[in-house]
């Protein structure tokens, strides 16, 4: 009889009559004394809860035996724990082996007689018993590690940016990488910013990590110094202290949450108090910690002194209100759009008004042939209690409700045939000089109206480093003319002048500053 070998273990079986030496040993003595011929013998120490694709060996055993099906007569193996402890498994591969390919499946100590009527039986009761002690090992597992991880350690390999440390034979600590950890730290912090998207930090400082890993650090409280532990059928997730030193503090994990998720900040509000020289603390960013920009004035040499500087530390950042707000002004002015892609953008804009006005026509037109069906059945109605057909109650009842429906139909005709109260023309050339002129508007306008008008802009901080802006967050509905325009002056700039491209966009169209 020519036979194949299988012998399989999984990680947390290795005592001595399970172990892959034992087995081979076993079935080859067991061969041995059989005169069985050995073709090849297959070692596997893939977990058992692994199906056929992840059994590299077993699937190599099923290639071979497909090639060379008169070749093989058996495959032997120790236990039907051994070949699976799942019954699914172990009929599927039944079937595969024994009855398409007559090949027999035969377990040394728990041999089945498959011409017998009970053995389907007595493969589900071997399989069906690994199965459950299997089930059993994953629980004991499992609660293990929750244990381990409600108090505060960690329960498998750590993160990027620490390193298991073994203390002794049975024990081991997290510990900071010192080679990993700072860029992992820049990272977090880069992140949180929110100025520019974390693909983008990515693929400037950490090519080297796989993207689904880059995301998973992101999202992993750990760095915070927390350990989360998930939930069960009986209780809820919980984050708990760690044990292990936090690579970043809790505020830059939750900003950096808070960019992951698309969450935007709000526009700012504006109050009573809003120093008219400090407008742009409400958006501006530090570049070196990443804190929110504030502002103060001071007295000194005969005068008053307003100044921008970083919440966190002014040392980072500290400028003069006046020059700020004039070097932003300037940034702004940079913008200006291409006259010929503004045109463009205008008679797009036109035509969607027009075909706009063709649809609500449309339908108009259909309401008002419902309409006209309405009153014929009005009119029949009215003929009807004329001659005596109806009774004056149900002529009532039934007049009444054509009444409501024709009402409803002129509603819905009135609105889509009286013209808009918003024609887009007047909108187009108010926005166009917005766009031509938003300079002058920082300039001049009263403060709340420059607050409105950088909000609807930049809908995320700015980043100010004394000298230049730059923001990855901004209204992208005019985002399309600014890139048009900067396309436009590369192709017709032959002098060697350089135009800059600003991550920034314009207020929307109908963003009306409310003053003149």
């Amino acid at each position: 009889m020519n036979v194949i070998l299988y012998c399989r273990v999984s990680s947390d079986e290795q005592s001595e009559n399970t172990s892959l030496d034992y087995q081979e040993m076993t079935l080859r003595a067991y061969c041995n004394n059989r005169n069985y011929n050995i073709i090849d013998c297959k070692r596997e120490d893939y977990s058992a809860k692994h199906y056929e694709m992840k059994r590299p060996e077993l699937k190599s055993i099923y290639n071979y035996c497909k090639r060379h099906k008169k070749e093989v007569d058996a495959i032997l193996f120790l236990r039907w724990d051994r070949f699976s402890r799942n019954a699914e498994f172990a009929f599927k591969y039944k079937r595969v082996f024994t009855d398409e390919m007559e090949i027999a499946l035969i377990s040394i100590e728990n041999p089945i007689d498959f011409s017998s009527p009970d053995w389907s039986t007595l493969l589900g009761v071997y399989c069906g018993n690994a199965q459950a002690e299997n089930s059993k090992i994953s629980l004991r597992t499992r609660a293990g590690i929750r244990e381990t991880l409600l108090k505060g350690k960690c329960a498998n390999k750590a993160p990027r940016g620490y390193k298991n440390v073994r203390t002794d034979k049975h024990h081991t600590h997290i510990e900071i990488d010192e080679k990993q950890a700072p860029l992992i730290e820049a990272i977090f912090r880069e992140v949180a910013k929110g100025i520019e998207s974390p693909s983008y930090i990515r693929k400037k400082m950490a090519k080297h990590i796989p993207e689904s890993s880059y995301f998973d650090m992101l999202r992993n409280i750990f760095y915070a110094g927390k350990i989360a532990v998930p939930p069960t059928k009986d209780e809820p997730a919980r984050i708990v202290e760690g044990r292990h030193e936090a690579l970043i503090d809790e505020e830059t994990f939750f900003m950096v949450q808070e960019v992951l998720s698309g969450k935007k900040k709000k526009s700012p509000k504006v109050n009573r108090t809003t120093n008219p020289d400090l407008f742009l603390r409400k958006f501006l960013t530090c570049p070196v910690c990443g804190y929110s920009i504030t502002g103060a004035t001071s007295s000194g040499n005969g005068g008053k002194y307003t100044y921008y500087n970083c919440s966190h530390n002014a040392s980072h950042l500290r400028t003069k209100a006046k020059e700020t707000n004039e070097a932003f002004a300037k940034y702004l002015a940079c913008l200006k759009p291409n006259e010929t892609v503004l045109e463009l953008y205008q008679e797009v804009l036109k035509d969607l008004q027009q075909d706009t006005k063709k649809e609500r026509k449309h339908e108009a037109d259909k309401l008002s042939e419902e309409l006209n069906k309405v009153a014929e059945k009005m009119a029949k109605l009215e003929d009807k209690f004329i001659e005596g057909d109806i009774e004056k109650s149900e002529y009532n009842r039934i007049m009444d409700r054509y009444r409501k429906v024709a009402l409803d139909l002129e509603k819905q005709i009135d609105v889509l045939r009286t013209p808009s109260r918003s024609k887009i023309e007047p909108k187009l050339d108010y926005s166009i000089n917005l766009i031509n002129n938003i300079d002058n508007y920082i300039r001049n306008a009263p403060v709340e109206v420059k607050i409105k008008l950088i909000g609807s802009m930049f809908p995320e901080k700015i980043v100010f480093d004394g000298t230049d802006y730059r923001t990855n967050s901004y209204n992208k509905v005019l985002d399309l003319i600014y890139q048009q325009t900067n396309e436009l002056r590369r192709g017709i700039n032959k002098n060697g002048e350089s135009f800059s491209t600003f991550s920034v966009s314009v207020p929307r169209p109908g963003v009306e500053p409310g003053w003149k």
